[in-house]
C-alpha cells in the first residue's frame, strides 16, 4: 500500500490524473516538493513534525500542492484563506475540478462569516417597520425579501438584485448581537445555523482568516460549536495571520456600538415601555457625553489613550460615560422580563461597559491602547505586544497545521514569521517561483528621483518630488499604453496623484474609492487599457494576467507610520530586550508588504513587465539590501529610459 506521500507524487506525475486531465502539464518540481513536504506533515506522529511552514514564489501552483494531500490524507481539512475571493475561488474553481481529476467524492462545505447570511428574523422585523423607510430603500428590501424565501443558503454573494453597497444589507444580514439561538423563531430555517451543521459534517471545509480565529477565540454566541476540531489546518495567504492574531486577542470598541446601544433604548421607551421616561432621559444623557468624549479625543488628536491617563478631562470624560452606562445598567434592572428586547439590550450593555471600563483603565503592559478619530464614531483598540505565547496554546499537538503564502521569507529565512507566530520548531520550506524573471521583468529604481518624503502639508502639484513621481508615471504608462497598477503607501499621495495625473494622460483612470474593489478590478479587466490607482488593499490579493499588466509603479517603501501606536508599543518592549525595533518589527513588515505589491506583475510564465519603485532608499541605504535578497530576481536597473524601452517592446 502506498503512502501518502507516495500517492501524491503518484498524482503529479507525467501519468497521472493532473496530466491526463489539464493539456500542457508539467510537473514543476517545486510544486512536488510542496506537496510531499506536506503529506509529510500530514501523517507524522511526532508532535514537532507536524507543523509546516512553507513560501511557495508565484508560479509554484500552491493551491494544488496542498489541495492534493488534504484530499488524499481521508481526514477532515480545514482550510483558511485572508480573501473572500480566494476562498470562493477555491471551492467554487479548484475543489471542483482537483475532485473530479482524481475520482473522488468527499463533503465539502464553504463556511462565511455571519455577516454574508440573510438573517431571517432581521428580515421579518425590517419588513414589519418598512412604512418607515424612503421608497428607495424599501424597493431593495423587497426584493431582498423576495430572493430569501427561494434562497438555500442566504449567502448574500449570490444575490444580484441589489447593489452590495444597498443600505438594506447591513439591516437584515447575520450579527453576533442580534443572534438569540435557539430562542429564534427562524432557528430551523437559519441560514447561519445550517451552514455551520453542514460545515461540522463535510470532510473539507473552506473558511477564511477571520471566521476561525473568530470561532476558536471567541466561540460565537447562538451556537455551541461553529467548526469542528480537524485533523489538519491549511491556512493559504499565511502572511496575513499575525495582523489577524492581533485583532482577535485584543479587542475594539466603536463608538457607534454604543450609539446604536443607546439609540435602541430611546426607541424602546418611546415604543415600548412608556411608564419610564427615565430610561430615555439616562440614555440621552450618556449620548451626550459619548458625542463630547469622541468630539474631545478627535480634536486632541488622540491616538495613544496612555496619554489621556495624564489629561484629566478626557479622562473624566471618559469615566463619565462608564458612569452614565453603570447607572443605566441599574435602572433597567428593574424592568427585566418585561420586554425580551429590553432584557438583550441589558446583556450587550453589561458586556460593553465591562469592556470599555478595561480600555479605560489601561492596566495590560503587554497592549497598545489605540484610538481612531477618522472617522464620524471613534474606534477604540487593545492589542497586544506580542502574539507568540497565545500561538503558541492555539496551534495544539494533535492537529497537523500548514502556513503557505507567497510572501513571508526575508533575507531568505522564515525565522521573522516564525517567531512572530511562537512557531519556533516549525519545519521551514522557501521554494522559489519557476518563472525566469531575468528575462521576463525589468525593477527598476529611476536614478534622478528624489528622496520620497511625507506628503502631509502638500497641495496638488506643490511638491517638487511629487511632480517627479507623476511625470515617471505618465512617461510609463504611455509607453505601456495604459496596462499599469499605480500603488501608494498612502490615500493622501493617491488623491494629490490622481489630481496631477488625470490631464496628463489619454488613458482611462480607475481610481480607489470610486466603486467597490471588485467593480474596480472587472472595469480595469474590460476596458484592457486603464490605469488603475490604489492604496493597500491592490497590493495583494489581486490576479491580473497577461498584457492585461504591463507595468506596476510604486510610490515608496511600505513602512509602517513611526506614529503608530501599536508600532511604538512594540518597539519599546523590542529596545527592552535589547533589540533594534526597525530591524526586528519595521524592515520585515515593509520586505513582506513590498513583496505583495511586486507579486502584482507577473502571474504566469509567458507574462512580462516592468516595476517601477520611485524610492531609492532601496540602492542607497544599508537596509535596501534586506529588501533586494527577498524580491525576485528581476533584471534590474537605474535607467528609466532603459525601463521604457522594454514596456514599449511588449506587445
Amino acid at each position: 500500500m502506498l503512502s501518502l506521500s507516495q500517492s501524491v507524487e503518484q498524482v503529479f506525475s507525467a501519468t497521472g490524473p493532473l496530466a491526463k486531465n489539464i493539456a500542457d502539464f508539467r510537473a514543476r518540481q517545486p510544486q512536488v516538493d510542496m506537496a510531499v513536504a506536506i503529506s509529510k506533515s500530514i501523517s507524522a506522529k511526532k508532535s514537532t513534525n507536524k507543523k509546516l511552514i512553507v513560501e511557495a514564489g508565484t508560479g509554484v501552483g500552491k493551491t494544488y500542492a496542498y489541495l492534493v494531500p488534504a484530499l488524499l490524507s481521508d481526514k477532515q481539512v480545514i482550510i483558511s484563506t485572508g480573501s473572500k475571493n480566494l476562498q470562493e475561488q477555491l471551492f467554487f474553481k479548484d475543489l471542483p475540478a482537483l475532485l473530479k481529476m482524481l475520482d473522488i467524492a468527499p463533503k465539502v462545505s464553504l463556511l462565511k462569516g455571519r455577516s454574508n447570511y440573510v438573517c431571517q428574523l432581521r428580515l421579518d422585523n425590517v419588513m414589519q417597520d418598512a412604512s418607515r423607510y424612503e421608497q428607495e430603500f424599501v424597493d431593495d428590501l423587497l426584493l431582498i425579501n423576495q430572493w430569501a424565501t427561494l434562497s438555500k443558503d442566504g449567502d448574500i454573494g449570490n444575490l444580484n438584485s441589489v447593489s452590495e453597497d444597498s443600505d438594506v444589507l447591513p439591516t437584515v444580514v447575520s450579527t453576533k448581537e442580534s443572534c438569540k439561538g435557539k430562542k429564534c423563531d427562524f432557528y430551523d430555517e437559519c441560514f447561519t445555523r445550517k451552514a455551520r451543521v453542514k460545515a461540522l459534517e463535510a470532510k473539507v471545509i473552506v473558511v477564511n482568516h477571520h471566521l476561525f480565529f473568530a470561532d476558536r477565540l471567541l466561540k460565537d454566541t447562538g451556537f455551541a460549536e461553529l467548526l469542528p476540531d480537524p485533523d489538519v489546518v491549511v491556512f493559504d495567504e499565511a502572511h496575513l495571520l499575525p495582523d489577524t492574531c492581533i485583532n482577535y486577542f485584543g479587542d475594539s470598541i466603536s463608538g457607534r456600538q454604543i450609539d446604536r446601544l443607546l439609540t435602541a433604548l430611546i426607541e424602546l421607551h418611546k415604543n415600548e415601555i412608556r411608564d419610564s421616561i427615565q430610561i430615555e432621559q439616562v440614555s440621552f444623557r450618556a449620548l451626550t457625553v459619548l458625542n463630547q468624549w469622541q468630539q474631545a479625543l478627535a480634536e486632541n488628536n488622540i491616538t495613544n489613550y496612555r496619554s489621556v491617563l495624564a489629561n484629566k478631562h478626557l479622562a473624566n470624560l471618559g469615566w463619565q460615560l462608564i458612569d452614565s452606562l453603570k447607572a443605566l445598567e441599574t435602572l433597567l434592572k428593574a424592568h427585566l422580563g418585561r420586554f425580551e428586547a429590553l432584557d438583550d439590550t441589558f446583556e450587550k450593555l453589561v458586556v460593553i461597559t465591562e469592556r470599555l471600563q478595561r480600555f479605560c483603565e489601561c492596566n495590560d503592559a503587554n497592549c497598545a491602547y489605540s484610538v481612531d478619530t477618522n472617522q464620524r464614531h471613534i474606534q477604540l483598540s487593545v492589542a497586544p505586544i506580542n502574539i507568540a505565547q497565545q500561538c503558541q496554546a492555539l496551534f495544539d499537538d494533535k492537529t497537523a497545521w500548514v502556513f503557505t503564502s507567497a510572501t513571508m521569507q526575508m533575507n531568505r529565512k522564515l525565522d521573522h514569521f516564525a517567531n512572530e507566530m511562537g512557531l519556533i520548531k516549525a519545519k521551514q520550506l522557501i521554494l522559489d517561483s519557476p518563472f525566469d524573471y531575468a528575462n521576463q521583468a525589468i525593477f527598476c529604481v529611476p536614478r534622478n528621483i528624489g528622496n520620497r518624503g511625507a506628503v502631509s502639508h502638500m497641495q496638488a502639484g506643490s511638491n517638487y518630488h511629487l511632480q517627479q513621481f507623476v511625470d515617471v508615471c505618465v512617461r510609463a504608462v504611455n509607453a505601456a499604453q495604459g496596462r499599469t497598477f499605480i500603488l501608494f503607501t498612502s490615500h493622501q499621495m493617491m488623491t494629490l496623484t490622481a489630481q496631477l495625473l488625470v490631464n496628463k494622460i489619454r488613458y482611462p483612470m480607475l481610481v480607489q474609492g470610486q466603486a467597490s474593489k471588485q467593480t474596480i478590478l472587472n472595469k480595469y479587466r474590460q476596458l484592457g487599457n486603464a490605469v488603475l490607482l490604489g492604496t493597500a488593499s491592490f497590493w495583494e490579493g489581486v490576479d491580473v494576467r497577461g498584457k492585461l499588466l504591463s507595468c506596476v509603479i510604486i510610490d515608496k517603501l511600505p513602512f509602517v507610520s513611526p506614529d503608530d501606536t501599536l508600532y511604538k508599543a512594540r518597539s519599546a518592549n523590542v529596545e527592552q530586550q535589547g533589540q533594534d525595533p526597525f530591524a526586528c518589527i519595521s524592515l520585515p513588515q515593509a520586505v513582506i508588504s513590498l513583496k505583495q505589491g511586486v507579486g502584482r506583475l507577473i502571474r504566469d510564465e509567458k507574462d512580462q513587465g516592468v516595476l517601477i519603485l520611485c524610492d531609492n532608499r532601496i540602492v542607497n541605504r544599508a537596509y535596501g539590501q534586506a529588501f533586494l535578497q527577498s524580491l525576485p530576481p528581476m533584471s534590474r536597473t537605474r535607467d528609466l529610459d532603459a525601463a521604457i524601452a522594454f514596456l514599449q517592446s511588449i506587445k
